[in-house]
């Protein structure tokens, strides 16, 4: 706190002023870059050290799709973990796209983009990323895995949502390692061209890595962008790692 200030008392004080009534606040945010920088920025500090399984009060206002919201205003400290990743390039998978850091190159293994079908019709094995891409130095990397989501959680039923998956409490169990630092954790919705499409977004600490991760579902499927950094470079990098994760959408 800034130090008292002491003022010299009056010969005789003035009347007291009539109070001042407060301007009413209206709690409700139509767009997306406050309720997911809300979603986000807002819980690190209160959230450092929570355990792996607390849950966050979700975002109540539908935004627009991540990639083309306005993002990194400095006119709100709430507004400060997101950066306008308008600027980036955008890389489309099958049935997702996300946003790739400047300087960040593709390093998806040749071999993984085909891997369906062998030459003898064989199923190979599945690849293990739908995208990645690293720093020039390899310490950061942003990656998206498709998963079925019958294989995150045992359904007879398809899982047209990430809600099908559990609450925000439960499929932390899904996508946080246990023993990992959480962070923060927190649902956002996206509003899409027919609906409304629910997010889970987490952040933590594991052996010296800080990890923030975006999931979602989608026809039975689970898209989870993660974005990845030493500790040590967070504090410098970790605002366009966590903007490169929350950019992914799916169509």
């Amino acid at each position: 706190m800034a130090p008292a200030v002491l003022l010299r008392l009056a010969p005789s004080p003035p009347p007291p002023k009539p109070p001042r009534r407060r301007p009413l606040c209206r709690c409700g945010a139509s767009r997306r870059e406050f309720a997911v920088h809300t979603a986000i920025a807002s819980a690190s500090a209160a959230a450092a050290v929570r355990p792996a399984t607390a849950e966050e009060a979700p975002t109540t206002t539908p935004p627009p799709p991540p990639a083309s919201s306005k993002k990194g205003s400095s006119s709100s400290p709430v507004l400060g973990g997101i950066a306008n990743t308008r600027s980036w390039s955008q890389y489309y998978g099958s049935g997702f796209s996300i946003r790739v850091p400047p300087s960040f190159d593709d390093i998806l293994e040749p071999e993984e983009f085909n891997v369906g079908m062998t030459y003898y019709g064989d199923k190979a094995k599945p690849r293990t990323y739908a995208a990645r891409f690293a720093s020039p130095d390899r310490s950061e990397l942003v990656s998206v895995v498709i998963k079925p989501s019958n294989q995150l959680k045992i359904t007879f039923l398809e899982a047209k949502d990430i809600t099908d998956l559990g609450t925000l409490k439960e499929a932390s169990k899904i996508f946080v390692p246990a023993g990992a630092k959480l962070y923060s954790a927190r649902i956002i919705k996206v509003k899409d061209e027919d609906d409304i499409r629910t997010y889970y977004f987490y952040e933590f600490g594991l052996d010296k890595e800080h990890v923030a991760v975006m999931a979602t579902v989608n026809s039975g499927k689970t898209y989870i962008a993660g974005a990845t950094a030493p500790e040590t470079k967070w504090d410098d990098d970790g605002v366009k790692l966590r903007s490169a994760a929350v950019s992914m959408s799916v169509s």
